[in-house]
């Protein structure tokens, strides 16, 4: 409870409009019918079994309302959640973990990027994947900067993002996208969604 009404409190300073808040799965369901809101920001472990209410929430309401955002927070490192969730609907999805929304900053971000159909995974899952033992690693065959793009691209940034965040040009990181997808034997894809799936399915795979 006082995580939600955090959270509320730091989008209203914001300015940003919370038009409802829900302390259970259910609760939520009919509070996003009712208010057909452009974003609703879920906790992956909800009342009565704290396990994945949640998630089914999320995916209940990506199903009903695909325009609607939706932003899953967790308490802990949970890849596997987030796959499940970005496999059946990979656009206007995020996964952040609950301590980084406690920066407006971020916070609004991610909500804006959903709002333009972006995906948003949180870095810090993108860098467990990415560290992750293999027998046989392709990774390694990248170089520091295609590492730092490939980051970039699974956390959900375009092209144009991950430019300014590099201070680069954006044809330099597309050069960079390309021979990344090239060595890790992935198959280039326009839309930004579906690029964050497939760098996410090959970070997940076992090596």
């Amino acid at each position: 409870m006082l995580t939600r009404e955090g959270i509320a409190r730091l989008l209203s300073e914001a300015g940003i409009e919370v038009v409802g808040q829900a302390g259970d799965a259910v609760s939520l369901l009919r509070a996003v019918r009712l208010t057909q809101p452009d974003a609703a920001i879920v906790d992956i472990r909800m009342p009565p079994t704290h396990t994945d209410e949640g998630l089914v929430a999320a995916q209940q309401i990506r199903s009903e309302n695909p325009n609607l955002g939706v932003l899953i927070l967790s308490q802990y490192v949970e890849p596997h959640y987030a796959m499940r969730l970005l496999a059946e609907h990979p656009e206007r999805v995020g996964y952040l973990l609950k301590e980084r929304v406690f920066d407006v900053a971020v916070l609004i971000d991610a909500l804006r990027r959903l709002g333009d159909g972006e995906t948003v995974i949180d870095p810090t899952i993108v860098s467990r994947l990415l560290g992750r033992p293999r027998r046989t690693d392709p990774i390694q065959q990248l170089t520091a900067r295609e590492r730092e793009v490939l980051a970039l691209v699974a956390e959900g940034l375009s092209n144009r993002a991950i430019a300014e965040r590099l201070f680069v040009t954006e044809r330099t990181v597309e050069a960079h996208v390309k021979q990344i997808f090239l060595k890790l034997g992935l198959q280039a894809d326009a839309t930004s969604h579906r690029r964050v799936l497939a760098v996410l399915a090959y970070l997940r795979a076992p090596g």
